[in-house]
């Protein structure tokens, strides 16, 4: 034991990292990384960045990213904060944000990182629970507000269950919530283009609403750890100019992440595909007996049919070199399915009928 460790952080238990293979040839369904390479621009940009210039601090706001991400959206540069990753964003959002001791509140179940972010801060996480169908209930704003939370972290689509709130439930929760509230938008490029406008537009009616965008899911950058906020300058600035660590996004993440964010049509034929594959592999599953929720994400998160038991299941799956996600507890009878190519799906789909019929 480290006897100069806080004592907060000794009793704490840090994040659960998914599965992480070493060796290609194994099917990864378990992480929600996009199944289909990203755009050729990234590897242009790579290619023709000047590794002379890494002798020098990079941009420290990353304008030039800042300023496509602020065209795509609409917004100016400074409605803007660039992160290494989404993660660092929610952790600049708590130490802003979030007094030692007053608690974040989320809902159950929900990202897993942000219990551990809160603890870091000294702060207690409170979760209550979702409706029975995975939906907001009424009075979810007015249980934060009594528990007196600073903020609300929201994942919208919902992980892990898929599931899209829509902009009126929100609306209740900020009506009955005077803190800020986080709307993590981490699986947002997998949703009908209409739901990503009402986001921005609920973005203009409140200085106190931060949308979490990232390049790890939807522009199939996961290894570059580059993420963004969205938020109205008053909200921004703070973590931008105070919290935010110097120079926290390099020089070859800010070209490559910007590259990427420019060239829209890639993206959206990359997203078009994933959403194909999803409905595909939701009927197959179904046709299988598996209950299959509807989801507006890159994974499906179905209930496992008997005779199988989804944890033995996961662990058939794995034994064919398949990594899916199973989360124990209340959840256990389902599996997380990521998305993956038609061939991933194939292959995930014969494996499930091996299992079936050994």
């Amino acid at each position: 034991m480290n006897r100069y460790e806080r004592p907060t952080l000794r009793a704490m238990t840090g994040y659960s990292f998914g599965e992480q293979p070493k060796a290609q040839s194994v099917i990864k369904l378990n992480t929600n990384e996009n199944p289909y390479a990203p755009s050729p621009a990234v590897a242009e940009a790579l290619g023709a960045f000047d590794v002379a210039t890494l002798r020098r601090y990079p941009s420290p706001f990353a304008e030039g990213f800042r300023a496509a991400a602020a065209a795509l959206h609409g917004l100016e540069p400074d409605w803007i904060i660039a992160t290494n990753g989404g993660d660092e964003l929610l952790r600049l959002l708590i130490t802003t944000y979030l007094e030692p001791g007053q608690p974040l509140a989320t809902t159950d179940p929900s990202y897993s990182l942000y219990p551990v972010l809160a603890a870091v801060q000294d702060c207690p996480t409170v979760s209550f629970p979702l409706d029975d169908a995975f939906g907001l209930p009424e009075d979810l704003g007015a249980q934060a507000e009594a528990a007196g939370a600073g903020i609300f972290c929201l994942v919208n689509p919902h992980a892990p269950t898929g599931r899209l709130f829509s902009s009126e439930a929100i609306e209740g929760v900020l009506a009955q919530f005077s803190g800020v509230v986080l709307i993590d938008q981490a699986y947002v490029d997998f949703i009908d283009e209409g739901e990503k406008a009402a986001a921005l537009a609920m973005l203009k009616r409140h200085d106190r609403v931060l949308l979490l965008r990232t390049l790890s899911k939807g522009y199939a950058l996961a290894g570059l750890r580059f993420g963004y906020g969205l938020a109205q300058p008053s909200l921004i600035e703070p973590m931008l100019t105070k919290t935010r660590d110097s120079y926290n996004v390099d020089a070859i993440a800010q070209a490559l992440a910007t590259a990427a964010l420019e060239d829209q049509a890639w993206a959206h034929d990359n997203w078009a595909k994933v959403r194909r594959e999803r409905a595909l592999l939701a009927a197959a599953l179904a046709q299988r007996g598996f209950t299959v929720p509807p989801s507006q994400t890159n994974f499906l998160f179905p209930i496992v049919p008997a005779p199988f038991e989804a944890g033995a299941l996961k662990e058939a799956l794995r034994a064919e070199n398949i990594l899916v996600r199973h989360f124990p507890g209340a959840l256990g009878e389902r599996l997380r399915i990521t998305v993956g190519t038609a061939e991933e799906n194939a292959a995930l789909l014969a494996a499930i009928d091996r299992a079936a019929c050994p």
